[in-house]
């Protein structure tokens, strides 16, 4: 499977009217299109195990989501349930946010790519930075006691933790 990233900042007016433009798009393109938020991701790194989780579980007919889309978010959220993981999603306002597209055809992964670039305030939003620190400890639920023991740097591997150990909270 094809997979191509559109990340930077992007501002919503009215959130329903744009989550159907991107169903649209992704339809018309036979692709699939995941937005999520990205100040509460830590990574190319995290979104491709995130994506490696939800094609195995779809693989061994052990998915939760319906679309794959839904399943990765659930992964990359760290969150058991669906409705939980949708805290990983836009909101309206102004959004960090990371598209993913996956399709089969990398001609259609990159046109979809392209319209979704004019979207957006093109940005790295995705890596781990300090400011994105609060945020995702309290996403995450991740203890001061667990920072206290590996360091503020390894913040992104027990946010990756997290995100390893849905499948072990089923």
């Amino acid at each position: 499977m094809e997979r191509e990233i559109v990340e930077g900042i992007l501002f919503v007016e009215d959130l329903q009217e744009f989550l159907s433009e991107i169903r649209s798009l992704a339809s018309s393109n036979e692709v699939i299109i995941q937005a999520m938020d990205a100040s509460k991701l830590v990574g190319l790194s995290h979104i491709d195990l995130a994506m490696r989780k939800a094609m195995r579980a779809f693989e061994e007919q052990q998915n939760v989501a319906r679309d794959l889309g839904v399943e990765m978010m659930r992964y990359a959220s760290g969150k058991r349930q669906i409705a939980e993981a949708f805290s990983l999603g836009l909101s309206e306002g102004e959004n960090h946010v990371a598209f993913v597209v996956l399709g089969e055809l990398e001609e259609a992964v990159l046109q979809t790519s392209d319209v979704l670039r004019d979207f957006v305030e093109i940005s790295s939003v995705i890596e781990f930075r300090p400011e994105k620190r609060d945020v995702l400890i309290d996403h995450f639920e991740i203890h001061e006691a667990e920072i206290i023991a590996v360091g503020d740097a390894r913040l992104p591997d027990l946010v990756l933790e997290r995100v390893a150990l849905v499948d072990v909270l089923k």
